[in-house]
């Protein structure tokens, strides 16, 4: 069961109702939801709880200052059918399924039109027929929404196709459920990925260390266990994040659950999520203590996504204000 009602996020969290009107309007517009399991991880009356300032909707939702806008990342004009978008050189993205176990308010597709641009697995028959036209992908990653919110037999079908076009290599999953939902993961789940002809490699989004609760380590495990390569990646949000120490922490934990750091991205300027964005300087000087606190695998490489742009751009002391065109 999920919580979808402000309501009842506030009342299960002992919270101040006056959160209660910023709450209803911003939800208005992005709906709430969250799985009951991980608002169990999050502290009791705490409204600066960092895993529920990802997903409690503020009145701040409602003001959208110049330089954010509904498709920050020009996935718009990327779109090569439905639900199949190409953004870099032998890498191609399906899109399965507007639907997510979890509404993170930071979102970048929160207001993507999921009825023109998703595949979904029902009609996913043209954008394969792309991928198999296209001999420079290699690459297939399946996005969302969620990829992993169809079920078993779904994901199997489509990647047999898949498995079937010659020259695709790999099989990326971006996807957020194993750490939010964690009993999406499943035995046949794991079969499907690691029988297949192509490589998977699955992607999680995990912010914070709190997030590895024990169900969700338990998924990261069987993943694991059934040879798949895990990474992470994490969005820099103000108050949730931002600081070397909560980054080191998280480093660490997920390597427990034998997860390596792969990106931390800059927020992504969707309209909405302004009161998430910290300044690029201070990206830059938490990227720099995290160097001196751990070793080099544990360290997030720092990007940020530009549109048109031919790759995610690292930042460093260098980079951070050099302006791309």
């Amino acid at each position: 069961m999920a919580i979808t009602r402000p309501e009842t996020l506030i009342e299960v969290l002992d919270l101040d109702r006056g959160l209660l009107p910023g709450a209803r309007a911003a939800a208005r517009r992005f709906g709430l939801l969250v799985p009951r399991g991980y608002a169990a991880l999050m502290a009791q009356s705490d409204p600066h709880d960092p895993l529920l300032r990802q997903v409690l909707p503020l009145a701040e939702e409602l003001r959208s200052p110049p330089g954010f806008s509904a498709d920050p990342v020009g996935e718009r004009t990327a779109v090569h059918a439905p639900g199949l978008l190409q953004k870099y050189q032998g890498r191609a993205l399906l899109l399965l399924t507007g639907a997510c176990a979890i509404h993170c308010r930071y979102c970048f597709r929160r207001h993507l039109p999921y009825a023109e641009d998703s595949a979904r697995l029902d009609r996913a028959a043209r954008a394969v027929r792309r991928l198999a036209e296209d001999p420079s992908i290699r690459e297939v990653i399946l996005s969302g929404g969620d990829p992993l919110l169809p079920d078993d037999d779904s994901l199997a079908v489509l990647v047999g196709e898949l498995a079937e076009i010659p020259h695709l290599r790999r099989l990326r999953l971006h996807t957020r459920l194993p750490i939010v939902l964690p009993s999406r993961v499943t035995d046949r789940l794991c079969r499907i990925l690691s029988a297949s002809r192509l490589q998977p490699i699955l992607v999680v989004h995990t912010n914070h260390a709190r997030e590895l609760g024990a169900a969700a380590r338990g998924a990261l495990g069987q993943l694991h266990d059934a040879g798949i390569p895990l990474l992470n990646q994490s969005v820099l949000l103000r108050g949730v994040n931002d600081s070397a120490y909560r980054l080191a922490a998280l480093s660490e934990a997920l390597f427990e659950c034998t997860v390596l750091p792969y990106y931390l991205h800059l927020l992504d300027r969707v309209s909405g999520a302004a009161h998430f964005e910290p300044a690029e300087a201070t990206a830059i000087r938490i990227l720099d203590q995290l160097r001196t606190q751990l070793p080099g695998y544990l360290v997030p490489r720092l990007v940020k996504e530009i549109a048109g742009a031919p790759y995610k751009i690292p930042l460093d002391r260098e980079t951070a204000y050099e302006t791309v065109r």
